[in-house]
């Protein structure tokens, strides 16, 4: 069921630049921000601290009785922020062992399905988890207690917990941050006012105040983006907007996606057709002055001027991808689109310049706002099977070829632009799948 609301993240500029005396006091802010967040990751992101992150406060008391806080002089509406962003981040990181340690289990030939089964459910129950990674009793409520019981007794539990030890250790990573360019804020650290932001510094009873280009107020967490060479600042709000519904949005398109085009459609309709292009010089660009700023240091005049301009092309094509993305909805009125499932990214072998230009791909951008724009327009977006789409032939399902950029199938003898031939296979697989 799609929902009334979805979040959708806005942003705010400041309208003048910000002097050198408010930057270096937001740096400050954002230096502590970032070194209260290294400690919480020190203290607590490896197996001892398990049984502390869930649903963390005891982090956050250890914290505030480690003084650190008055070490730094910084306000605790920031030390706390600091504190419950890091935790978020040791969670989601948790959260990516225990799935890759799951895919590990089930393809591993070597245990037994009653020992994958064990496994399982310790991934599955963080008290369990926590338990054998820390060499402790495992200590459950009755039901769950049972469970366990029984599971462990078919196996040989010392193997299996020995096996869940290993790749702990070999796939966990503590996460650590160097980025100091921005922090957190909640309403107690900031009042919105006179066309602008007036925001808590370290100094006692003042702050600091921002013109902003809009006289927008929010009353929820924000996220302040330093850009201390510009002497800017970009302020992230994220706000639930009302979902969109058309009535006249009746389509089901089939989309297939490219490095090129963005995006073809079943119909034959392309969007986004200077994609290669924007991607390309970003690209080549890049490689350009990989030489040029190899052995220039991070704070040099050269690797500032450098950084600008690669996010000023970047901020170019990502509103091109927005751009294309709103005419494909408004041209095509879906009801729903059905997109393939991407690879995961890898390494390419030949052309190095080839490797670059597909590393810069912006595909995850792209997935990511299609999701986003569908969210808001009430459009269901559904995934099929992507294996050897491209060489399916749309008409009888034969597998053709691709001859400068024709698709053309052995069997049947039909001919088709590669792309809309792929896209037709996409709508045949996701309308099979919806029957």
């Amino acid at each position: 069921m799609i929902p009334d609301r979805v979040c959708k993240t806005v942003h705010q500029y400041g309208r003048a630049p910000v002097s050198q005396e408010d930057m270096e006091k937001l740096q400050e802010i954002a230096e502590d921000y970032s070194r209260v967040k290294n400690c919480v990751y020190a203290g607590f992101a490896g197996i001892g601290g398990l049984s502390k992150i869930y649903p963390g406060y005891t982090v956050q008391n250890e914290m505030m009785k480690s003084g650190l806080r008055e070490r730094l002089g910084m306000p605790s509406v920031y030390f706390r922020l600091a504190i419950f962003d890091a935790l978020g981040e040791i969670k989601s990181q948790w959260t990516k062992t225990k799935s890759e340690i799951l895919k590990r289990v089930g393809s591993n030939v070597s245990l037994t399905e009653d020992e994958k089964h064990y496994l399982r459910y310790l991934l599955k129950v963080n008290n369990a988890f926590d338990a054998v990674l820390n060499r402790k009793e495992v200590s459950l409520r009755q039901d769950l207690q049972k469970r366990y019981e029984m599971l462990a007794g078919c196996i040989d539990k010392q193997k299996a917990d020995n096996y869940l030890c290993r790749q702990v250790r070999r796939i966990h990573v503590k996460p650590h941050t160097d980025s100091r360019d921005g922090f957190s804020l909640e309403e107690r650290a900031y009042r919105y006012g006179n066309h602008g932001i007036y925001i808590t510094v370290k100094d006692k009873r003042k702050r600091i105040f921002l013109p902003l280009t809009d006289s927008n107020r929010y009353t929820r967490q924000l996220y302040l983006k330093l850009y201390p060479q510009q002497h800017s600042v970009e302020i992230k709000v994220p706000v639930d907007v009302k979902v969109r519904k058309h009535k006249d949005y009746k389509e089901k398109p089939g989309l297939a996606v490219g490095m090129y085009v963005m995006f073809t459609t079943d119909n034959g309709h392309a969007y986004g057709e200077k994609l290669g292009q924007y991607e390309t010089e970003l690209a080549g660009w890049v490689r350009s002055q990989a030489m040029k700023h190899r052995t220039v240091q991070a704070g040099d005049a050269g690797r500032k001027k450098y950084s600008d301009r690669k996010r000023k092309k970047t901020r170019q094509l990502q509103t091109y991808i927005n751009t294309e993305l709103n005419r494909l909805l408004r041209t095509e009125k879906p009801e729903v689109v059905y997109v393939p499932k991407l690879p995961a990214p890898r390494k390419h072998g030949g052309d190095s310049g080839i490797n670059h230009s597909v590393n810069m791909w912006h595909r995850g951008y792209i997935k990511k706002r299609l999701v986003q724009k569908c969210r808001e327009h009430s459009i269901r977006i559904v995934e099929v099977h992507g294996k050897d789409i491209g060489r399916e032939c749309s008409r009888c399902g034969g597998y053709g070829y691709r001859q400068d950029r024709i698709f053309r199938c052995p069997f049947c003898g039909y001919h088709i632009q590669e792309k809309r031939n792929t896209a037709r296979n996409i709508k045949k697989r996701g309308e099979a799948m919806e029957a």
